[in-house]
C-alpha cells in the first residue's frame, strides 16, 4: 500500500497532487509550502526570496516558522496537497519521527544539511554579563540538579564569581529544535560534570533524561515560544535577563543585544566554526521526494539551496555558519540525486 501511495503521487501532473490510495490527501497547489524551525527560517526566506526573483515563472515559496518539531509533525503527516514539501530543522530528524513519517506513507525523505548556527546566550547591550559554561547552566536552570533540590535564585548561588542578579533566563519551548539542542549541548553536557549521573545514563537512562534535561518551571526559565525574536526583544526591555537563541539573531541584532562568553570564547562566527565556543549544531531541511514531480519549483528550489550555503553564498550574510566542503558536497549531490535516508542513517 505505502508503495502504491508513493507510485500514485508521483505519477501526478506538475500542477496538482490528488487524492492517493489512503492518505485522503486531495486538492491541488503550486507552490512550495516549508515548516519548520524558526531558527532555519530567515535562512529559508532568503533563499525563497531569492528563488522567486530569479524564477519568476514559478511562484514565492511559503515559509512558515512552526519549531522544529512542529513542522516535522506536519511534514510526517502524509503526503498530498494538503501536506508540506519541506520541513526546516535546527536539528536532525529523530528516529521516531522518521517512524511516524513512515507510518504515514512518507517513505522517500532527502536530508540536506544547510550549515551550521550557534546556540547563544545572550543579554541586552550594556545588560547583565557573565562567563559561562554548560555546568553553570546547568546548574542553574535545572529542575533538579544531579538529582538534588533546586535552590539557586540568584547567579552569585550557583558560583560567587556570578552576578547577584536573579536568574532570569527567556528560551525556547519543548517543541523548538533550539530546546533540543539547549539540551543535548549545554544541559547535558554540564549534567555529566558529575561522574554519577554518566554512570545514571548506562543504568537509568529515563532518569538520566529527566535530572539532565528538565529545566525549572518556577519562572526563573520561561519558554518564550516559537519565536527567536520575541526573545530580543525581552532582552532589549530587561537589562537582567538573560535569552537563548540561535547565532543568527545574535548578529542581526548586535545594536540591540550583546552575546555572553562561553567556556571563556565570545560567541563569534569564527568560534563556533572552531568549536571554541560550545553549542555548534547542524540546521537541515527534509524534502518529500514524492512532491518533487508534482509542486512546481521544488527541484529548482532544491538546488538555489546549495547554491546559497558556501562562503561566498548569500547566507552567511544573515548570519548562516557553512559546513564542511565535504558535507556541502554530499548534500549538494543529495539535492540533485534527489538521494533519501534510510532509518539507519539517523541513528
Amino acid at each position: 500500500m505505502r508503495h502504491f501511495k508513493t507510485t500514485c503521487l508521483i505519477a501526478l501532473s506538475t500542477l496538482a497532487l490528488a487524492a492517493c490510495g489512503e492518505t485522503g490527501t486531495s486538492g491541488t497547489r503550486d507552490s512550495i509550502r516549508a515548516v519548520g524551525s524558526s531558527t532555519v527560517f530567515p535562512f529559508a526566506k532568503q533563499v525563497s526570496e531569492t528563488f522567486a526573483r530569479e524564477n519568476p515563472e514559478f511562484k514565492s515559496p511559503l515559509i512558515e516558522s512552526t519549531g522544529t518539531g512542529g513542522g516535522i509533525k506536519l511534514f510526517c503527516a502524509g503526503v498530498g496537497a494538503n501536506t508540506p514539501d519541506i520541513a526546516n530543522a535546527s536539528r536532525r530528524m529523530k528516529p521516531g519521527e522518521f517512524e511516524d513519517c513512515q507510518k504515514n506513507g512518507v517513505t522517500d525523505i532527502i536530508e540536506m544539511q544547510v550549515g551550521l548556527d550557534g546556540l547563544v546566550f545572550a543579554s541586552a547591550a550594556g545588560g547583565i554579563t557573565m562567563n559561562l559554561t554548560p555546568q553553570l547552566v546547568y546548574e542553574a536552570l535545572a529542575a533538579s540538579p544531579y538529582g538534588g533540590e533546586q535552590t539557586a535564585k540568584n547567579w552569585s548561588d550557583v558560583d560567587p564569581s556570578l552576578p547577584n542578579e536573579p536568574i532570569l533566563v527567556y528560551g525556547p519551548p519543548s517543541t523548538s529544535g533550539t530546546r533540543d539542542s539547549l539540551k543535548e549541548l549545554i544541559l547535558e553536557k554540564g549534567c555529566q560534570s558529575d561522574p554519577a549521573m554518566k554512570a545514571l545514563k548506562d543504568s537509568d537512562e529515563d532518569k538520566y533524561d529527566q535530572l539532565c534535561t528538565e529545566v525549572r518551571s518556577d519562572g526563573a526559565y520561561v519558554d518564550q515560544g516559537e519565536q527567536d525574536n520575541l526573545i530580543v526583544q525581552k532582552l532589549a526591555g530587561n537589562s537582567r535577563a538573560v535569552g537563548v537563541f540561535g547565532y543568527s539573531f545574535l548578529e542581526e541584532n548586535a545594536d540591540k543585544v550583546q552575546g555572553l562568553p562561553m567556556n571563556g570564547s565570545a560567541p563569534t562566527y569564527e568560534n563556533i566554526v572552531s568549536g571554541a565556543y560550545p553549542g555548534a549544531r547542524q540546521m537541515f531541511i527534509y524534502v518529500k521526494k514524492a512532491h518533487l514531480a508534482a509542486i512546481p519549483g521544488l527541484k529548482e528550489f532544491l538546488v538555489k539551496w546549495t547554491e546559497s550555503w558556501g562562503p561566498d553564498g548569500i547566507l552567511t550574510k544573515i548570519g548562516l555558519v557553512p559546513s564542511s566542503e565535504e558535507v556541502r558536497a554530499k548534500y549538494t549531490q543529495a539535492a540533485i540525486e534527489h538521494t533519501t535516508i534510510t532509518a539507519d542513517d539517523l541513528k
